[in-house]
């Protein structure tokens, strides 16, 4: 399967270095394209705050509708209908923000997300997941990680069989109820995008992450005990520097720019 990086969301925070919303478009033989979370959609350049409500004050997104997954899969010569599937890590509105730009396409996420969006218990729960995402109606398809086998050391993964072998949902929950990373065969490779298991390459590697994104990353934490769990996992992946495997994230751009190069 060919895997292009896409940056789906540029953010400018206050006091934090600038974010990118990585995004992966999967070229598959069978199920047409495949997205990994979708970032921001047309639909939320047009109406930010009835789409984004005040959380956009505070991530600023750019809402450049040239970034949207929609017009970037245009730009590679594909129509939007050719998305047939997109697989999320999870359901903050910085990674279904395009969702709605590809009305056919099935959406699979793990069960506890879908619960989690749908059924938001805490107050986090309920600030996080913005109800306008999901008015059209997507077509979710559940899957229960926990019900599969073990995947490079992570306890609970589910291979996407139904959509193409070499599609991989890994459950992470930390960030949201229901955080999954996912795993795509690229050939000589697989790509692990690890959505918001971690925000920052330096997380892994030792280096100094800025005070802004750990202070954001905490504040954003369903369950910070099981991010904490997840970092010590990635970090002994990262360690490995296994030529085999490529490890991103949702919001690093050195991260973007390393694995678009």
């Amino acid at each position: 399967m060919r895997v292009h990086h896409l940056n789906c969301g540029t953010m400018r925070p206050p006091l934090t270095p600038e974010l990118v919303a990585h995004v992966l478009l999967v070229e598959t033989d069978r199920a047409g394209l495949v997205l990994v979370d979708t970032g921001y959609g047309l639909a939320d350049a047009a109406d930010p705050g009835a789409r984004l409500g005040p959380g956009r004050h505070l991530i600023r997104p750019v809402l450049d509708p040239t970034e949207t997954a929609l017009r970037q899969v245009e730009a590679l010569g594909f129509a939007g209908s050719d998305v047939r599937h997109i697989v999320l890590t999870h359901a903050d509105m910085d990674h279904i923000g395009g969702l709605a730009d590809f009305p056919e396409a099935r959406v699979h996420l793990t069960t506890s997300e879908a619960r989690a969006a749908q059924q938001p218990r805490s107050r986090l729960e309920r600030t996080r997941y913005r109800a306008a995402q999901l008015a059209h109606r997507p077509h979710l398809v559940e899957h229960s990680p926990v019900a599969g086998e073990a995947w490079r050391g992570f306890a609970a993964a589910r291979e996407l069989t139904e959509i193409s072998p070499g599609i991989v949902l890994v459950a992470l929950p930390g960030h949201t109820r229901g955080h999954a990373a996912v795993a795509v065969d690229a050939g000589e490779r697989w790509v692990l995008h690890a959505g918001d298991a971690f925000y920052d390459e330096r997380q892994l590697s030792g280096g100094r992450t800025p005070a802004s994104i750990l202070l954001s990353e905490r504040s954003f934490a369903h369950e910070w005990r099981l991010v904490q769990r997840n970092h010590g996992r990635l970090a002994e992946l990262w360690a490995q520097r296994d030529p085999g495997l490529l490890l991103v994230n949702a919001h690093d751009p050195a991260l973007l720019r390393r694995a678009q190069r």
